[in-house]
């Protein structure tokens, strides 16, 4: 699928650093020190790898040597070369707890973990045996990226931080894992937040499963009839939804009386690589049916009632909300469904569609289409159905997700008498736009058909 290469300037640790990408979740790694033979790195292909100052991190996506799946090990390079397999942990996961990403740095590694969807980040010091503490003076309730300040200095523990909640603009802030980091930019509010809450609720899935989600919206009684209520899904390909700041939504919607909501549904990476696993391949549908779960919760809580919700997402969102249509049509008021992949019958025969196999399985296989033919959208729409208006959108020029998909549900639709509304913009790829017009001009239309369909009183 792709192919890379990176070079170390440490001086004391110089190196190429060769990537191959077999499939989603399967990469091969090759190292080779300067003036010294590339030598392909020995591990299973669904880890990730990465070396730097001497040491080799290790993230497994299954239990590698007794240490649990989502762990992250780090052995010496050159002990590794020579035969070792004596890893040591830097982090384990627990139920709730998983590692987001790290930054290697010469004297330890800086941990950003998610704690039950939230942001942590910690300094595992390598002179105190891996232990870890908490880098401190971060904002909590929020989500945190970090990267090295790079520079002349290769021992130099400089880093920005990236801070963003759902009321708090996109905060750049400047420190190293020892003390508190100093503010050195935020960008400007683009919404009054005063009024608004944000809240954290698990519904509970069929199997027992707790599914988290966030909710957003004002600090004030519930309205009769509840809260008109945006609800956000994608389960899908380890990608994990934390917190963000709500600069379009939280404007056009959460500040005019709607409220947001956020579901960590199965089959994305909030708590490592059994939660991606439980949602791919026959563990979709169950990741779907989260979806609903999370509608049914904000039900069952007083918060709003099914004809107020609706339902969003892009891409394997789009997926998503498609089987909500088709699946749980009566959990939802209406529905956002965006460059979605709707066809599973004939998803790999386009475009980027192959290379999902891993995620999805391969309908040209009869026990895998067996399970895949259960959450096809486009085979799913029935006649007679009381499915709540649909506004299908995509872009002619989307190069990941053929427009096809879309095209084909919203005609077949159509075409039974369903309440579908369709638009594709000419230009934009797998987005919203090529500019910030188009931008612009697709999210009024999805506002627009949000206050009409689940707006109203």
């Amino acid at each position: 699928m792709a192919a890379s290469a990176a070079v170390s300037h440490d001086p004391l640790h110089r190196f190429i650093w060769f990537t191959r990408t077999i499939a989603f979740y399967r990469n091969q790694y090759f190292y080779q020190p300067v003036g010294g033979a590339r030598v392909r790195i020995d591990l299973p292909e669904d880890g990730d790898v990465d070396i730097g100052h001497g040491r080799m991190l290790v993230r497994p996506r299954s239990a590698l040597g007794g240490f649990a799946a989502g762990s992250l090990l780090t052995i010496g390079v050159d002990a590794f070369l020579a035969g070792s397999r004596d890893f040591v942990a830097v982090f384990t996961p627990t139920p709730r707890r998983a590692l987001e990403s790290w930054v290697n740095l010469r004297a330890g590694v800086v941990l950003t973990v998610l704690d039950n969807v939230v942001s942590v980040v910690e300094f595992a010091d390598e002179a105190a045996g891996w232990s870890a503490r908490p880098v401190p003076g971060l904002p909590a309730n929020s989500a945190i990226s970090v990267r090295e300040l790079a520079g002349d200095d290769e021992a130099s523990e400089a880093l920005l931080f990236d801070v963003s909640g759902f009321l708090m603009p996109d905060t750049l802030m400047l420190g190293d894992p020892r003390t508190a980091p100093v503010l050195v930019k935020q960008l400007p509010p683009r919404f009054d937040a005063s009024g608004l809450t944000v809240r954290q609720y698990e519904a509970v899935a069929a199997d027992g499963t707790s599914i988290p989600y966030f909710f957003v919206g004002p600090d004030d009684a519930v309205p009769a009839g509840g809260f008109p209520t945006y609800l956000y899904g994608y389960g899908g390909f380890e990608v994990s939804l934390t917190p963000y700041y709500l600069a379009t939504h939280g404007a056009l919607w959460c500040a005019k009386g709607g409220a947001f909501v956020l579901a960590n549904i199965r089959g994305g990476g909030e708590f490592g690589p059994g939660w991606h696993q439980a949602g791919v391949r026959r563990g979709k549908k169950i990741a779907q049916d989260d979806f609903a779960a999370v509608a049914a919760d904000l039900v069952v809580r007083g918060l709003t009632t099914a004809r107020r919700i609706l339902g969003s997402g892009g891409s394997n969102g789009g997926l998503l909300v498609g089987n909500m249509l088709t699946r749980h049509p009566g959990s939802f008021g209406a529905i956002i469904c965006a460059v979605p992949l709707l066809d599973m019958q004939r998803y790999t025969k386009l475009l980027a569609g192959h290379s999902w196999i891993a995620e999805y399985g391969d309908p040209d296989v009869a026990d895998d289409w067996a399970f895949l033919q259960e959450i096809s959208a486009y085979q799913l729409v029935r006649d007679g159905q009381d499915y709540p208006p649909v506004f299908i959108n995509t872009t002619r020029r989307d190069d990941r997700v053929h427009p096809g998909h879309a095209r084909k549900m919203a005609a077949k639709l159509q075409a039974l008498g369903y309440d579908a509304l369709y638009f594709e913009q000419d230009e934009g790829g797998h987005g919203a736009g090529a500019d910030a017009a188009q931008r612009a001009f697709f999210y009024a239309l999805g506002f627009a058909f949000t206050r009409q369909t689940v707006g109203g009183r």
